[in-house]
């Protein structure tokens, strides 16, 4: 056991308009269990990036072990997946690996075959096993969930709950509940460590808020009412010095030792005042710092003329005229929220883009309403580059409202001047929401819209889909997020592929 410690860490990139930490200190324990959150952009790839001594900083940290990172960059991804696990773990015995394999329920031929010819899934399960077998390091693990499915996550997490010594970077609250045991959390003032799982960060925080914000509302009160008194000490201070300069009460002259007197007791509790004013205001001032809040987003889906939008009759993405998944056949109707579920590569995504009419190879029968309007949302923010208002022009949308819903998802103003090439994963995929949000259409196809998402606009997204009840067919594995939304769970069974 050994401590990390970063100490006054400040840390800026060259080309970005705000600094990302400043004067940032805490300390972890290297068998501790951490999982790092914080809002899309508030610098967690960053902070690993800096752990690794990737970018040159001011401050300090010391450790006393090794970092790995995770995803790990693999080169030549066509060679034997055997081959390249040696590359990241050369001390680790190949029974060590197969056992690793086995309690992460790989398929046993996995070493045998190409690393390029396994699912993502797969790839992200051999990578954690072959990392976590490097004895003496510590591991940073920066959203490992974006590529699993349903099963595949609570594989992943029984997995991580059995080891020690790592920072996972994850938005998924049932993923984290279930293996992790402190909380690293990038705040918008400050970087916390508390012990625990999230759910019980989440609790704690959601409680300091409530607490924060009654202190709020009760100096606001005390600061109007001393400024009320301040107002009405200057008054009769005012009226003390006119009768000082000669002013006579009932004919006789005034007494100007006693005015003195009464005068120098004015003054001295306007000082007072003033004083407690300012403790009152230096008080008020550390409070809310860390403020987090999700705003209400809004859409307005198109009604459509028939209660069924779409049906599917035996349909199955296929490729090379084999069907990957078990036939499908549904009715899609109006306000339903269809979850498709699934192991990786049993067709969700394809069948999306399948509705959206792009060309994917099927069998079956697919029927759309006629003058459907569709909103997609694709699973793959990687490839946006340029301007916002490029971006805009291409998409038809209102730059205004667009724009609002990205500063209601916690956009700074000084992104909206950044090249989205330069964006976050989490920043891109705000994008994507975003333009979907200002498309009025009858159905919403969004495939895992929470890839790479915070937690506060999780929330958002939320409350949105529940608000307002439109028709959708989706992709997620965030089960907190399948249990909050969906109306109906459709799920893909994929079929063996020789």
């Amino acid at each position: 056991m050994s401590m990390i410690r970063v100490e006054n860490l400040t840390f800026s990139y060259p080309s970005s308009y705000d600094t990302i930490f400043e004067g940032v200190s805490f300390q972890i324990d290297t068998d501790w269990k951490l999982g790092l959150i914080g809002r899309n952009g508030r610098g967690k790839t960053t902070l690993l990036r800096l752990l690794q001594g990737q970018e040159e900083y001011q401050g300090r940290i010391q450790a006393a072990v090794q970092f790995d990172y995770f995803p790990y960059p693999v080169r030549e991804p066509h060679r034997q997946t055997g081959q390249i696990l040696q590359e990241v773990c050369p001390q680790a015995q190949e029974w060590e690996l197969r056992r690793e394999l086995s309690c992460l329920e790989v398929r046993k031929d996995a070493l045998e075959r190409p690393f390029s010819t396994l699912s993502n899934g797969e790839q992200t399960k051999v990578l954690l096993a072959a990392l976590f077998l490097n004895e003496g390091h510590f591991l940073l693990i920066d959203e490992p969930t974006n590529h699993l499915d349903t099963e595949a996550r609570a594989v992943v997490a029984a997995y991580l709950r059995r080891k020690k010594g790592f920072i996972l970077v994850s938005h998924d609250r049932s993923f984290l509940d279930v293996c992790v045991d402190h909380i690293l959390s990038i705040n918008r003032a400050d970087i916390e460590v508390q012990s625990g799982n999230f759910s019980s960060w989440y609790e704690n925080f959601c409680r300091q808020q409530e607490f924060e914000l009654a202190q709020d509302a009760r100096l606001r009160k005390s600061i109007a009412e001393m400024e009320q008194a301040a107002r009405q000490t200057k008054r009769w201070s005012d009226a003390v010095e006119k009768s000082k300069n000669g002013a006579r009460t009932g004919g006789a002259k005034a007494d100007k030792g006693y005015i003195g007197h009464k005068a120098a007791k004015m003054m001295q509790r306007a000082k007072n005042l003033e004083n407690r004013q300012q403790r009152a205001i230096e008080e008020k001032s550390a409070l809310l710092r860390n403020r987090e809040w999700a705003e209400e987003l809004k859409i307005h889906p198109l009604p459509y003329f028939s209660e069924t939008l779409l049906t599917l009759s035996g349909v199955a993405p296929a490729y090379g005229g084999t069907a990957v998944c078990a036939p499908v056949t549904l009715a899609v109707q109006q306000g339903e929220r269809i979850l498709l579920d699934g192991r990786n590569g049993s067709g969700k995504s394809s069948l999306l883009r399948l509705l959206t009419g792009q060309p994917v190879e099927h069998c079956g029968t697919l029927s759309l309403g006629s003058g459907l309007v569709i909103s997609y949302v694709p699973q793959d923010p990687s490839g946006l580059q340029g301007t916002l208002e490029d971006f805009v022009a291409e998409s038809g949308i209102e730059e205004t409202l667009f724009k609002a819903i990205l500063r209601k998802m916690d956009f700074s103003r000084l992104q909206f001047e950044k090249r989205m090439e330069d964006f976050s994963a989490g920043q891109k995929k705000k994008v994507l929401l975003a333009r979907s949000l200002c498309q009025r259409a009858h159905l919403y196809l969004w495939d895992e819209p929470l890839n790479y998402i915070d937690l506060y606009t999780r929330l958002q997204i939320e409350e949105l889909i529940r608000a307002f009840s439109p028709t959708m067919v989706l992709v997620e594995h965030d089960r907190a997020f399948q249990q909050g939304v969906a109306t109906r769970t459709v799920r893909l069974a994929a079929l063996p592929q020789h």
